[in-house]
């Protein structure tokens, strides 16, 4: 039987000055391997070593794979694999590997289908068993350390597993070898021709798990999944269909107006454990800032309402303010659990973010704190009910969310709304004051590129949609942080992470798609060439690396890991959108920026690659859903005449970012030698001038170009006019 439990992080623990126990992960960068570096299990990390080990002397591997902010990875290193007793059954039987998935997603994913295939779930810490030749033969995720009612605990599956290994050994073997067969022949794809009708199927898929009163999608455990909401927005524009923005927007505001997302400090927790949005698991995930963000920018776009515009500020000026590292690039995530406030020595999860009644009464005082109570739900039993709070840790507690607007509270205490709102202020900022004086939590300094691309596009666009420079200067230095540690300018080869001095790990799929799409993104915001060369030289080291020549689209791993059991072409949207879908957008605005056509031919190999899917369940691929959106729309390249920093120039520039228009492209024409590079691969932009002198807008579709204009009105009809053609 499998307890199926994925979460979030565990405190820092603090390893005594002279370690009992050393294994071989001392070496190691990943925060969550050093975690384990003093454990008394015999770790490994990932490698031959461990693999000689296990056929030399004939034992199964115990895999062991998590992250650094899973709670219940933390729950299990403190309960069991701390303990020696346990610890010397799994030294005694098996040869014991530690994976950090965040770093090594390849072998993560491989395990995880298996793990799915055989219970019907997965999550981490993720516990599987294999072969010495690394097949796989049972898991499960949370394993307790002593048996809970039908629940066995680890030692009685470390010792039911050892007994069998001996017993059956040959059947194991055998089972091993059959089971992966199977599952490497689900290795992603099946060929087909999209039908149109999937983009009508993809919205009504969505909308027959559409929480129409909490918004959101499906019951609890509820998860933001920005590429769901993305797909909306751009499924609203093409369809007319009010209905799919409505959903997106309800879920937005919904999600803004809760727990998850953090009230006084900014940013989003990882996702909440109950349909309204009120308790999350506490973790704050960069990937989640990045792709969330950029949704209530775009959400900003299409309504002009200033909540959105604020939202994506708080996102991004938390992760400027707490997850940048010293050279400029991004840290992976900050942990759920923090020690607790006057005790150093226990940790719990939301420990940092969670507030008695009595804390904020003896902070605000008589005369403010009814409001703020009023306006953010805070109760004096608390407001963390018993379902979620599975540890009994927020017994009394309150997680913040706005229970009512501020009109609503203006409203009941008979206050004007203006003062009632720089009430409310000044007061959060006071417990905001307040908390940063507690324990923190602790970060996760790896630098994933990936991770880090995807917050590149979401800082770049930003910079333009809210007129705010500080955010490009952070995607450029960001960029530049990436190209400095990260990239070999000898190979053109990406690495996908950096820690402590030194860049390891090849790049997987998601490094380059994600790098390629962040580099574009910050081309279309600074119109600086230097961004846009390099994002087309990573796509074509992408392209040599992953794709798959045979059958179309991209494997998600390095073609040549002789270790992994096969090679995935990633295709599920989830919590990151599948890099296969962040490739065939990619090749579809390089196409339009480059007029190169192969990159449209590569980009519809892709979505082919995966019509099956996308004809039978759309909905499980909206990112991809949404290249297929952008393949079949008119495309538009949008060109501004003009010298770069003149204000008539920023003034066209500025009616393009102000508008939702996701199937365009937008390039600057500075009459400089940026100019001439770019009309190198697209010759319609040599000849376009600012017209008399002014900044001049050219509004083309497929290549063909309106007539230039110089006027702002007339330009901005242009934009809102809808393309014809396909």
């Amino acid at each position: 039987m499998v307890f199926s439990l994925s979460g979030i992080a565990a405190g820092q623990k603090n390893a005594p000055s002279t370690p009992k126990y050393t294994n071989h992960l001392i070496h190691e960068k990943s925060p969550y391997l050093l975690l384990h570096a003093h454990n008394p299990v015999d770790w490994y990390p990932w490698g031959e070593e461990a693999f000689l080990k296990a056929r030399r002397e004939n034992k199964p591997i115990f895999l062991s794979v998590g992250y650094y902010t899973c709670h219940w990875c933390h729950v299990m290193e403190r309960e069991s694999y701390s303990n020696p007793q346990i610890a010397a059954i799994v030294n005694r039987d098996f040869v014991a590997i530690k994976v950090d998935r965040e770093e090594r997603p390849d072998v993560d994913g491989v395990y995880i289908r298996f793990l799915e295939a055989t219970t019907g779930g997965a999550g981490w810490p993720m516990n599987v068993f294999l072969t010495p030749d690394l097949k796989p033969f049972f898991g499960g995720t949370y394993f307790p350390p002593a048996d809970r009612g039908t629940l066995p605990g680890l030692p009685s599956v470390l010792k039911n597993v050892a007994a069998a290994w001996q017993r059956d050994h040959e059947k194991i073997l055998g089972t091993a070898d059959k089971l992966t067969q199977q599952l490497a022949a689900y290795s992603g794809g099946s060929v087909a021709a999209v039908e149109p009708s999937a983009l009508q199927a993809a919205y009504s898929e969505m909308r027959s798990d559409y929480d129409a009163t909490n918004g959101g999608f499906g019951g609890a455990p509820k998860f933001p999944r920005p590429v769901a909401l993305e797909y909306l927005m751009r499924y609203s524009l093409r369809g007319k269909n009010k209905d799919a923005l409505d959903m997106a927007l309800h879920t937005l505001d919904a999600m803004a107006r809760g727990g998850m997302h953090d009230q006084l400090g900014g940013g989003f927790h990882r996702y909440a454990t109950d349909t309204t949005w009120h308790v999350p698991h506490f973790e704050k995930m960069l990937y989640d800032q990045a792709q969330l963000a950029l949704a209530y920018l775009h959400a900003f776009q299409i309504t002009h309402h200033d909540a959105y515009a604020a939202t994506t500020r708080d996102t991004l000026d938390f992760v400027l303010r707490e997850m940048r590292s010293p050279e400029g690039g991004f840290y992976s995530a900050l942990d759920a659990d923090s020690p607790l406030p006057g005790n150093n020595q226990q940790s719990g999860e939301g420990a940092y973010y969670v507030w008695s009644a009595a804390e904020v009464n003896k902070l605000l005082g008589n005369t403010d704190t009814p409001a703020f109570e009023y306006r953010y739900g805070v109760h004096p039993d608390g407001n963390v009910s018993a379902p979620q709070d599975i540890e009994g840790k927020m017994r009394g507690m309150n997680v913040l969310y706005q229970q009512r607007s501020v009109a609503e509270t203006a409203s009941y205490f008979k206050t004007a709304d203006q003062a009632m709102g720089q009430q409310l202020e000044r007061d959060r900022k006071q417990l905001l004051g307040a908390r940063t004086q507690r324990p923190r939590p602790p970060v996760d300094t790896k630098v994933i590129t990936a991770w880090n691309g995807m917050l590149i596009s979401a800082l770049a666009r930003s910079s333009q949609v809210l007129h705010e420079p500080r955010y490009l200067q952070a995607a450029q230095k960001a960029a530049s942080m990436i190209e400095t540690h990260l990239y070999s300018r000898e190979t053109g080869r990406l690495k996908r992470r950096y820690r402590l001095g030194t860049a390891e790990v090849d790049g997987f799929l998601s490094d380059y798609a994600n790098m390629v799409q962040g580099l574009l993104d910050l081309y279309e915001a600074s119109y600086d060439l230097r961004w846009l060369n390099w994002a087309l030289r990573l796509q074509k080291t992408q392209d040599s690396l992953f794709s798959d020549n045979k059958q179309g689209a991209y494997f998600t791993t390095f073609t040549s890991d002789e270790h992994l059991l096969w090679k995935d072409r990633e295709a599920y949207d989830g919590a990151e959108p599948s890099p296969n879908s962040v490739a065939a957008m990619n090749l579809l605005r390089i196409w339009q920026m480059t007029e190169d056509e192969t990159a449209r031919d590569r980009a519809v190999k892709t979505i082919s690659t995966f019509g099956g899917q996308l004809n039978k369940t759309p909905e499980t691929m909206p990112a991809m859903m949404s290249a297929y959106d952008a393949l079949t729309s008119v495309q538009r390249q949008i060109v501004i005449a003009g010298a770069p920093q003149a204000a008539d120039t920023r003034q066209m520039l500025d009616l393009v970012w102000q508008r939702y228009l996701p199937n365009s492209i937008l390039m600057l024409a500075d009459q400089g030698a940026g100019q001439q590079e770019l009309a190198r691969r697209l010759p319609f932009i040599a000849n376009m001038r600012p017209k008399n002198g002014k900044a001049t807008a050219y509004v083309c579709q497929n290549y063909f170009c309106n007539l230039p204009s110089s006027d702002p009105k007339v330009v901005a009809h242009l934009l809102d006019s809808e393309p014809t053609g396909k």
